[in-house]
């Protein structure tokens, strides 16, 4: 390709509408434009690399039995509604209406169709397991698109699903999976941590994440270096309090001396102002929220200095819907406003929720029910206690691993891929069912597995570029190598530049010669915008001793080779830059 022909409209400025480091250069480097806030189209340059990403991914997909399948991305919303995700994906569905009438959305996932295609077309045992997979286009419409390719509303996506007779099956597909997953993004140049992670509105029994460490990451992830323990905060367990201290959550810690009484407390409603107020310490307070779940109000109590997890107190629940109480609902149930609620006296049959760090509080400061009213010297067990005691708090940094009990690390990540162990969540909705070897008919298990294509794209930039430019990993790399003839009205650096550009495909080397008349640091900027990893410059100061130079972008190291050795250079640096992208040893144990 000749960069005179080449569609790559660069960029000096950076777009205003850009906040991270990898959207600034998309844009930039000529990779795509903008249609609308949150879609994208990709121009040739992305493209090239969003393919690549593709074809790594349908190889260890294929490596592992995957088979390749492309469902629609218009589906109706019967099969929705059976499953009950029609209402429960909110508003981040594509919903429309066909000419008949009929209800039908643009695919956020294909769980519903692809378990109606596995009942339809399985009838045995003899016909699993099955690894189904697509490479398509998603549409989510996020309230909040953002960061470019990190959460957009239209993006390209791969989910495979596995169909298997038992327990056992699904957890060697899942295994399957665990190491395609961990095998492609290392051959994409990704540093990444597997974490423990909800399920969210896909459902099933377990989940991992593939998180890329940054702190543009939307989800935040605590770990131990220790033993190897990582989750997503929605989802890491909180070590109990309780192991060596002889008493359980249920009798709580030894009451306090001091009584419960109340305090006069006008106008003060937050933890902040009662640090001042009171002069007592955030962890020596009862934090009381009130949620309604499906309807019913419920108290969820934490420890002053603690964040609560809704993810884990509506599991707690056992809720579909919950959200916050109005004020209104607050002042029913506390019988006071907004700031000062509290455990203690709640209006009768209001469940109470309780953090496992809450019984073990002494002498403790919370809302009592009143209007600008506290009640101090609050003891669990004896002036209160809780319907259930679980763990409902974000863990955070220094809180102990509940592995091996040392201290956890925190950092945030963006998420590229995610395993689902689903269970018979669609195959018993949907009646996707088999008739195994005596017999008997048995319902499929299934799993689910994604992979952000255009996200991984992204989260490379975001992890290898510096001010200049991208500096691509030579596995996606839309081009390996540049050619640049420093002065085009030079017969001879043209003629050299052509033969080593006709060379390099010759050996299976992607390069793009600079043809354009051009200032050569117009060229050079150009290369290192858009992260071409080798760039072979014929200068007249090399050329009159039958040289070119070489240089690696990665590592800015120039070395000068001579012209009938170029392309065979470039092709060892190519092969070299590949075998380091080699994948590890993985295992799921």
């Amino acid at each position: 390709m000749r960069m005179s022909q080449l569609f790559s409209p660069t960029l000096r400025e950076v777009p205003s509408e850009a906040e991270i480091p990898s959207h600034q250069l998309m844009l930039r480097a000529g990779l795509m434009r903008k249609t609308v806030s949150g879609i994208y189209m990709y121009l040739p340059l992305g493209y090239r690399s969003i393919r690549k990403v593709e074809q790594i991914v349908r190889e260890e997909m294929d490596r592992q039995g995957g088979q390749e399948i492309l469902m629609s991305a218009l589906m109706p919303a019967d099969m929705w509604r059976a499953t009950g995700r029609w209402l429960d994906y909110g508003n981040e569905m594509f919903r429309l209406t066909d000419r008949g009438g009929r209800d039908m959305c643009l695919g956020p996932t294909h769980e519903e169709l692809v378990t109606s295609i596995a009942r339809d077309e399985i009838r045995s045992y003899r016909q699993l397991p099955k690894l189904l997979y697509q490479i398509q286009t998603k549409f989510r419409d996020e309230i909040r698109p953002r960061f470019g390719l990190m959460r957009a509303r239209e993006f390209i996506m791969k989910d495979l699903y596995s169909f298997d007779r038992d327990a056992d099956g699904l957890e060697q597909s899942y295994r399957k999976m665990y190491v395609a997953y961990c095998r492609t993004f290392d051959r994409c140049g990704l540093h990444y941590r597997i974490v423990e992670a909800d399920p969210g509105a896909i459902g099933g029994t377990s989940s991992h994440e593939y998180m890329v460490l940054s702190d543009i990451g939307e989800a935040a992830l605590v770990f131990c270096d220790a033993c190897g323990y990582a989750a997503n905060v929605e989802q890491a367990e909180a070590r109990g309090v309780w192991e060596g201290i002889g008493v359980t959550p249920a009798e709580g810690g030894r009451p306090g001396t001091r009584p419960c009484e109340p305090v006069p407390t006008p106008g003060v409603r937050t933890i902040e102002e009662l640090v001042s107020f009171l002069r007592v310490q955030p962890d020596q307070m009862l934090k009381t929220l009130i949620y309604v779940g499906d309807g019913t109000p419920v108290a969820a109590v934490v420890r002053g200095d603690r964040e609560l997890n809704e993810v884990k107190l509506k599991k707690a629940l056992g809720v579909r819907e919950l959200e916050l109480a109005t004020p209104a609902v607050i002042e029913e149930v506390t019988g006071a406003p907004v700031g000062f609620a509290g455990p203690v006296g709640l209006k009768p049959g209001v469940r109470i929720i309780a953090d496992l760090e809450v019984p073990s509080l002494v002498a403790g400061v919370t809302g009592a029910n009143a209007a600008d009213t506290h009640l101090v010297g609050v003891s669990y067990g004896r002036d209160w206690r809780a319907d259930v005691v679980c763990d409902l708090r974000n863990v955070v940094k220094g809180d102990a691993c509940p592995r091996c009990g040392l201290p956890l690390d925190a950092a945030r990540g963006v998420e590229v891929g995610h395993l689902f162990k689903l269970g018979t969540k669609y195959s018993r909705v949907l009646g996707a069912k088999f008739l195994d070897e005596d017999g008997t008919e048995k319902l499929m298990i299934m799993g689910c597995y994604g992979i952000g294509i255009t996200r991984i794209v992204a989260a490379v930039i975001e992890e290898h570029h510096d001010d200049d430019g991208i500096i691509w990993p030579m596995s996606i790399a839309p081009y390996h190598a540049t050619v640049v003839p420093v002065n085009t009205t030079a017969p001879e650096q043209l003629e050299v530049a052509q033969a080593i550009y006709g060379d390099l495909w010759a050996l299976g080397v992607e390069a793009v010669v600079d043809d354009r008349d051009e200032r050569p640091g117009v060229k050079f900027k150009d290369a290192d915008l858009i992260g071409f990893p080798v760039r072979v410059t014929i200068g007249s100061r090399t050329l009159d001793h039958g040289q070119v130079e070489i240089r690696m972008r990665r590592s800015g190291e120039v070395e000068r080779v001579s012209v009938s050795d170029a392309a065979r250079r470039v092709r060892e640096i190519v092969d070299g830059e590949l075998k380091a992208l080699e994948p590890r040893h993985h295992s799921l144990d």
